[in-house]
C-alpha cells in the first residue's frame, strides 16, 4: 500500500488521539500492528515525533490567544523577579514546574523506552491501567477548582503524572487530566493545562529529534512525502480533538473513553493471540 496513504492515515491518528486521553503513541504502534503495516520509517520514533510536531503546531494555533499573553509574562516574572500578582505570570511558570519530571525522565529514559517499552502487548496493559486511573480520578475529584487554586506542588505532581505517559498506551493527556482532577480541578480546567504544559515537552523532544534527522542518525530513510502529508493529517485533526475535548468535558464524564481504552486493549489482546 502506497506510503503517503498510511501516513495520512496515521496522522490522522495521531491528531486525534493526542489530545483525546486515549494514548497516541499507543495508537501509533497498535494501528500499523493491526493493520500489517511494515514500512520501517512509519513505524519509527522518528516519524512518531515528527508527527508530533504537527500536534504542537495545532496547539499553538488552538490556544496563540493564550500563547501571546503566557510567553511574555514569563519573561517579565525574570526581569520583575516577582509575579506581581498576574495570575498569566504564576500560570506560565506553573506550566515550567510542570515540564521539569517529564524532561528529565524523557533524557534519561529515551533510549531504554525505545528499546523495550514500545510493545504492542505492554500498550494493551497500560491502556487498562490508564483507564482505571481516568476512572477513579473522574469520580474522585471533586471538579470544582479553576487553573486559579492550582499550586506549584499540584503543577509538580502534574509534571510527574505526564512524565509517566511516556510509557505507550498510558496517555499524556488522560494522565494529566486525571492528576488535575484529583487536585480538584473542573474537568475542563484539567483539560486545558493539561494541552497547555504539553507544548513544552512536545517541541523540546521534536527539537531533539530533529537534530537526529539533520545529523543523519534517524536509523532509517527519511521519506518526505509521507513526512509532510502526515503532519498536515495530525495538526488538523489535532485541531478538531482539541476543540470536541475541551466541549465534551463542560458537560460529560470520562466514560467514553474509558470504555474505548477498555475495547482497545481487548482487540490487541486478540490480535497477540492469533498471531
Amino acid at each position: 500500500m502506497d506510503s503517503a496513504f498510511q501516513a495520512l492515515v496515521i496522522g490522522i491518528v495521531q491528531g486525534l488521539t493526542e489530545f483525546l486521553p486515549i494514548s497516541s503513541s499507543g495508537h501509533l504502534l497498535v494501528v500499523p500492528y493491526l493493520l500489517g503495516w511494515t514500512d520501517p520509517f512509519l513505524d519509527s520514533l522518528v516519524f512518531s515525533v515528527m508527527l508530533h510536531l504537527g500536534t504542537l503546531a495545532a496547539l499553538l494555533v488552538y490556544f496563540w490567544s493564550d500563547w501571546l499573553r503566557l510567553v511574555p509574562a514569563g519573561i517579565a516574572t525574570i526581569r520583575d523577579r516577582s509575579f506581581r500578582g498576574d495570575p498569566d505570570r504564576r500560570l506560565a511558570w506553573l506550566i515550567v514546574a510542570s515540564t521539569i519530571p517529564a524532561a528529565i525522565v524523557g533524557v534519561v529514559f529515551s533510549d531504554v523506552i525505545e528499546r523495550e517499552i514500545r510493545q504492542v502487548g505492554i500498550v494493551a496493559l497500560a491502556l487498562v491501567v490508564g483507564a482505571a486511573i481516568i476512572w477513579v480520578a473522574d469520580r474522585w475529584g471533586s471538579k470544582t477548582l479553576g487553573l486559579d487554586r492550582l499550586g506549584f506542588p499540584g503543577a509538580f505532581g502534574i509534571g510527574i503524572a505526564q512524565a509517566i505517559a511516556l510509557i505507550p498506551g498510558i496517555s499524556r493527556s488522560g494522565v494529566s487530566i486525571s492528576a488535575g482532577l484529583f487536585l480538584g480541578l473542573s474537568r475542563e480546567a484539567a483539560a486545558r493545562y493539561s494541552f497547555l504544559m504539553s507544548a513544552p515537552i512536545i517541541a523540546g523532544t521534536g527539537a531533539y529529534e530533529t537534530k537526529k534527522l539533520i545529523a543523519g542518525e534517524a536509523g532509517v530513510a527519511v521519506e518526505m512525502v509521507p513526512l509532510v502529508v502526515g503532519m498536515a493529517a495530525a495538526f488538523v485533526t489535532g485541531l478538531l480533538a482539541i476543540g470536541f475535548l475541551l466541549r465534551w468535558l463542560r458537560t460529560h464524564p470520562m466514560t467514553i473513553f474509558i470504555v474505548y481504552r477498555l475495547v482497545l486493549a481487548a482487540i490487541i489482546v486478540v490480535a497477540v493471540l492469533a498471531r
